[in-house]
C-alpha cells in the first residue's frame, strides 16, 4: 500500500487538478511540474496525471446535469438539442484523431518541465493579445455555437496536446476569436471537456493497464476524489469570474509561473 506521504501528495495533486482543469492555466502542466518537484511516485506512464482529470470532468457533469439531461432527452425530437450534440462531437473530433495517432510521441517527447514552462509563458502572452484584439461577440450561449465554429474550436484544442498550453485555454481563446462571448466560451469548453477527457482517460488506462496495480489504483482513487470535490467549486465560480474580469488575470499568472519555473529549472540543471 502507499505510504502516508504518497497519500497526501495524491490528494494534493488531485486538488491542483480540480482547481486548474477548467482555468486557462494548464492542469497537465501544473501536474508535471509538481510531480517532478515533489518526487511523487505514481503509476508509470504519467497515467495518474491523466486519470485524475476524470474527477474534474464528472464534476462538470454534475454541475450541468440538468442541461445535459435536457439535451439528451431532446435528441429524438428537438433539432436544437441535436445541433448542440453534433457541435460538441465535431469539436471533439480533431483532438481524438491527433491524440490517437500521436499519443506515443506526445507522452514521450513533450511531457517535459522545460516545455511546460515555456508553453505557460507563450500561452499567457497569447491570452493578453486575444483579449485586446478579439472581435465583437455574436454567440452568447454555449448551445448556440454553430457546427463550423465548433469544428474550428476543436482545431484550437489540438494545440493543447503540448503540455502547458492548456486545453481550456486553447478552446476558450479559439472561441473568443470566433466571436463567442466569454461566459459562453467557458461553458462550451466545459462541455467539450467531457468527451475529450473521457476519451483520453480511457485510452491512457487501456495503454497502461499492465502497469497498474493495487497501489497505483489506490493513488488514482485518492486523486480522483480530491479532483472531483475541488472542481465542483471552481466550475461554479469560473463563469461568473470571467464575465466580470476576463481572462487577463490568468495570463499574468501563467507568465509569472512559467518564468519562475524556468529560473528554478536553470538553477537545478547540472552544469
Amino acid at each position: 500500500m502507499p505510504v502516508g506521504t504518497d497519500w497526501a501528495l495524491a490528494a494534493l495533486l488531485g486538488i491542483v487538478e480540480g482547481v486548474t482543469e477548467f482555468l486557462p492555466v494548464s492542469s497537465t502542466g501544473h501536474l508535471i511540474l509538481l510531480v517532478d518537484l515533489l518526487g511523487f511516485r505514481g503509476p508509470p506512464g504519467r497515467v495518474f496525471e491523466i486519470a485524475i482529470q476524470l474527477g474534474a470532468i464528472l464534476a462538470v457533469c454534475w454541475v450541468y446535469r440538468a442541461r445535459l439531461l435536457g439535451a439528451a432527452a431532446g435528441l429524438p425530437r428537438d433539432p436544437a438539442a441535436r445541433r448542440f450534440a453534433a457541435a460538441v462531437a465535431l469539436a471533439f473530433l480533431p483532438a481524438a484523431v491527433v491524440g490517437a495517432l500521436a499519443h506515443g510521441t506526445i507522452k514521450g517527447v513533450l511531457f517535459s518541465p522545460w516545455i511546460v514552462a515555456a508553453a505557460l509563458i507563450v500561452g499567457g502572452v497569447a491570452i493578453l493579445v486575444v483579449e485586446r484584439v478579439r472581435p465583437q461577440p455574436r454567440v452568447y450561449e454555449a448551445e448556440a455555437v454553430g457546427l463550423r465554429t465548433a469544428l474550428a474550436i476543436g482545431a484550437f484544442q489540438v494545440l493543447a496536446m503540448v503540455p502547458g498550453v492548456s486545453r481550456s485555454g486553447a478552446t476558450i481563446l479559439g472561441a473568443l476569436l470566433l466571436r463567442v462571448d466569454r461566459p459562453a466560451a467557458a461553458e462550451f469548453s466545459f462541455f467539450l471537456a467531457i468527451p475529450t477527457m473521457l476519451g483520453a482517460t480511457a485510452f491512457d488506462l487501456y495503454k497502461n493497464r499492465a502497469a497498474l496495480d493495487g497501489e497505483g489504483s489506490a493513488l488514482i482513487a485518492v486523486g480522483f476524489a480530491a479532483s472531483f470535490a475541488t472542481a465542483l467549486v471552481v466550475v461554479r465560480w469560473l463563469v461568473a469570474f470571467v464575465g466580470r474580469h476576463g481572462f487577463a488575470p490568468f495570463a499574468w499568472y501563467r507568465i509569472a509561473l512559467g518564468a519562475a519555473m524556468l529560473a528554478v529549472l536553470s538553477i537545478a540543471a547540472p552544469a
